[in-house]
């Protein structure tokens, strides 16, 4: 028996789309301490090592600096994280920023 096209592109939405809906709180928790950590201000990183391919060894060195638009506004990391929160679960965090595990702020 064969299955319906309709049917099938029906089956892939509502796949797709379950994809957008809000993550637990705990989940949506871990992943906005990013945003408040990058709402204190620039956030920069420095690396340094060797690669190496046929023709020898060679040193390597990175320097990457980041600032958010939260930072450049002056935005509280307590009011960045609280709202980040509500957008990605739908819900309040179960605890404040400051509370946090990870949180050194």
């Amino acid at each position: 028996m064969r299955a319906a096209p309709g049917i099938l592109v029906l089956t892939l939405a509502a796949a797709v789309l379950a994809g957008c809906g809000p993550v637990p709180v705990a989940d949506a928790e871990r992943t906005c301490l990013g945003d408040a950590r990058a709402a204190r201000g620039p956030q920069s990183s420095v690396s340094v090592g060797v690669a190496g391919d046929r023709h020898g060894v060679h040193p390597v060195a990175g320097v990457s600096l980041s600032i958010s638009s939260d930072a450049i506004a002056g935005r509280d990391p307590s009011d960045v994280f609280t709202r980040c929160v509500m957008r990605r679960s739908g819900q309040m965090p179960t605890r404040p920023l400051t509370s946090q595990p990870g949180w050194a702020g």
